[in-house]
């Protein structure tokens, strides 16, 4: 009788530790695929991060080129293709003007313009 008790609990402890066992690897599993998950979310929002970062040196390239325009004191912001136009020019008309280079250069969807005016000198 003590023999068969002996060999339940020797049977039963053997059961709970392949449990724990397959257990762990799954958590392995699971920790490997969610840390490709996190490296290629990573990778993406770099990749999202760079085309934001070419698409406001377009912009600013286009705007040092501009004839007629102070691009100086402009800094220029691009979110998924959504330029905004910060920092202040000496005249309205080079308001209107960076605007409409903004908005001719490819890849951009909307410009918002919060530039202000500032005569020169102040």
């Amino acid at each position: 009788m003590k023999a068969i008790q002996a060999i339940k609990a020797v049977g039963g402890a053997l059961i709970v530790l392949a449990s724990i066992n397959a257990f762990a690897q799954a958590s392995a599993t699971d920790a490997a695929t969610d840390m490709s998950t996190q490296q290629s979310a990573k990778q993406q929002y770099k990749a999202v991060k760079k085309a934001d970062r070419l698409q406001a040196r377009k912009v600013r390239a286009a705007l040092a080129k501009a004839k007629g325009i102070s691009a100086a004191n402009i800094l220029v912001r691009s979110r998924d293709g959504n330029v905004t136009l910060e920092g202040s020019v000496p005249e309205q008309p080079q308001v209107e003007a960076a605007t409409t280079v903004a908005q001719g250069v490819p890849g951009v969807k909307t410009v918002k313009n919060a530039l202000t005016i500032r005569p020169v000198g102040q």
